[in-house]
């Protein structure tokens, strides 16, 4: 007999103190079992969903972060979709492999999971804008098969994509995702639908969890999964929630490229749109991720002293250096000859430039391809301005004269975050959970991020 259909929902930021606001997510957890995990370093996005996936740490899958420094090129690249950056076997791959050994057909849909670009599943879609040859950009989704994504957007109306990053991330998106996973798992009846909701991930960055209420937030994605939920249930499919990490309170940006500058170490070129990050030439220079960077040193003979000036700095937790890098699962040629991770209550901001006069035009944008760093002020209409989202609508109302503009309505001030992520968290409470139902783990004690692709491709291939 064959095994019934999974639905898996990423609910990112959802952790075992958030669960009593989440009706829907608790019955569904009393009705099964529920476990905290472990996080992988760095508990962020990319690296997370690469290891639920694979069961492998990144050392192995080779995602090291949300970005990292491409070596042939000297291009720091963050957010890449396609596929086949992932060092391993996804579990959709290796269940239909595993279904067909058994004389079982096998369908998967993965939407906005990343690296969905070229993914091996019948269905996905991703957010996926469209770039002129003028410097536009118009927002846009992408998916298999073809028509997949006008059907969703004619049923359900555009994507709401200025609510899935950026000063008005928000709600929305989470609610269209959620609509749009409940069409799909009614009409393509996939074996396995992997289903990205993002909600918990904006107000905890900008505010921390300390400064916001978690419990309305917690609320709000609980109803926005309804729709799915309800579909599942009504098709007899299995509904796993798991989460890749929980926020925290933090109060202290720490600016690495600056200090590597002021040591001489990074250089950068100045020009008619500001100052950009020069990494041919620059001996050091740090990618900094939410609380972790991985920091690029070109010449052996200075990963020492540049380790050594790190370790100094205030907001610096642990420095790791070569081979040390395993220790927390990091030894792989993606990574940077030195892996930095922050205190607790403290972060890692990527600018390189000393003065806000010559900082590149791309920093006061949503801009999450140029910036060679990840840059939660994105999320933030900068308080300077006195009219910023009249701004924004002028800018709109510019571009679409024909005029080439900037959107530069994001700040530059790095103290306006108060939440992060990236660490393991400290009290369980805090950490990732994934809820499922079936024979529950042996054990009552953490899991490991990793642990879940056993568990689920079991549910997926077992003989029922």
């Amino acid at each position: 007999m064959s095994p019934p259909p999974v639905v898996v929902v990423n609910a990112v930021g959802l952790t075992a103190r958030l669960l009593g606001h989440a009706r829907r997510f608790r019955a569904l957890a009393d009705a099964g079992w529920v476990r905290s995990l472990h996080e992988v370093a760095p508990a962020v996005t990319c690296t997370a969903q690469a290891s639920l996936l694979t069961g492998r740490p990144p050392q192995d899958h080779g995602i090291v972060g949300n970005g990292w420094l491409f070596r042939d090129t000297r291009e720091v690249r963050f957010w890449q979709q396609s596929s086949a950056l992932v060092q391993a076997e996804p579990i959709y791959s290796t269940a239909r492999r595993m279904a067909r050994e058994r004389g079982r057909s096998f369908r998967a849909a993965k939407l906005f999971w990343w690296f969905n670009q070229g993914a091996d599943v019948e269905i996905s879609v991703t957010p996926k804008p469209y770039y002129g040859a003028d410097g536009g950009k118009v927002f846009g989704v992408s998916g298999t098969p073809e028509p997949l994504c006008g059907r969703l957007e004619a049923e359900i109306g555009k994507f709401p994509f200025h609510t899935f990053w950026g000063p008005n991330a928000g709600l929305p998106c989470t609610e269209w995702i959620a609509q749009a996973a409940a069409d799909v798992l009614e009409r393509d009846r996939p074996d396995l639908t992997l289903v990205y909701l993002p909600h918990l991930d904006y107000e905890p960055q900008r505010r921390g969890p300390g400064g916001c209420d978690m419990a309305r937030l917690t609320a709000e994605l609980d109803a926005a999964a309804a729709p799915l939920l309800d579909r599942a249930r009504a098709l007899g499919a299995r509904v796993w929630i798991v989460s890749e990490y929980g926020h925290c309170d933090v109060s202290r940006p720490v600016a690495l490229n600056h200090v590597l500058r002021r040591a001489g170490l990074l250089t950068v070129r100045n020009g008619p749109f500001g100052e950009t990050l020069d990494t041919f030439d620059s001996r050091a220079f740090a990618v900094c991720d939410h609380q972790l960077a991985h920091v690029y040193v070109r010449r052996a003979g200075d990963v020492d002293r540049v380790r050594d000036m790190l370790a100094q700095e205030p907001g610096v937790g642990r420095v790791f250096a070569g081979a040390e890098r395993a220790e927390i699962g990091l030894d792989h040629d993606r990574s940077g000859e030195i892996v930095v991770l922050s205190e607790p209550d403290a972060w890692f901001a990527y600018p390189y430039w000393l003065d806000d006069a010559v900082a590149p035009d791309f920093a006061r944008t949503v801009d999450i391809h140029r910036k060679p760093g990840y840059d939660p002020c994105e999320l933030f209409f900068d308080p300077t301005l006195l009219w910023p989202k009249g701004r924004a609508v002028r800018r709109l109302i510019q571009k679409k004269l024909g005029f080439r503009t900037l959107f530069d309505v994001i700040p530059l001030d790095p103290t306006l975050v108060r939440g992060s992520h990236g660490l393991p968290a400290r009290d369980p409470l805090d950490k990732p959970v994934l809820i499922a139902d079936g024979p529950p783990p042996s054990t009552d004690e953490l899991l490991e991020t990793t642990d879940f692709h056993a568990l689920l491709l079991n549910a997926l291939v077992s003989d029922g």
